[in-house]
């Protein structure tokens, strides 16, 4: 089945290999809430999440609604926005992976000029909601490659070793 998901530039497109519905609805509502969170704005979580959710990114991970409460206020603290546009869903019996680019302006990243990430999600959705989230992006695009000093010095690395 093909759908079209929420973007805010540009359609998803998903593509559900044995239409569960259950598990696409549930990959739009996560979509939705990843373009409102922000920093005191987490609660819509409850939503998504199950309580004894497990997630990880390339900076952590974590186990449990609140603790992945805690750790979203946390990483949004002092961002000015973030979106995702979400480019591709694959929907596979419970589980889904999204290929995403975020657009993040933070004050302490490139002089809080926006930077781009791409990364990819893989979820598992049980009774739905997510159950499992871990990020895959490269913690050097988003973080070590745009802060003062550290940046410039991993974008020759790059430059030299390319």
């Amino acid at each position: 089945m093909i759908t079209q998901g929420i973007s805010d530039s540009s359609a998803t497109t998903t593509t559900d290999i044995h239409r569960n519905e259950a598990v696409s609805a549930t990959v739009e509502r996560f979509q939705r809430l990843f373009n409102t969170l922000s920093a005191g704005n987490v609660s819509g979580l409850a939503e998504v999440y199950s309580e004894d959710v497990c997630f990880s990114d390339p900076f952590g991970s974590v186990s449990g609604l609140r603790e992945l409460q805690a750790y979203f206020e946390k990483v949004y603290t002092n961002v000015r926005s973030c979106r995702f546009d979400f480019a591709e869903v694959i929907v596979n019996g419970d589980q889904a992976c999204l290929s995403w680019v975020m657009h993040l302006q933070h004050p302490k990243l490139r002089r809080g000029r926006e930077i781009t990430v791409h990364g990819m999600t893989h979820l598992k959705v049980r009774d739905g909601r997510v159950q499992f989230h871990r990020d895959y992006f490269d913690g050097a695009e988003l973080l070590y490659g745009n802060l003062p000093m550290l940046g410039g010095a991993i974008r020759w690395i790059r430059n030299y070793a390319s």
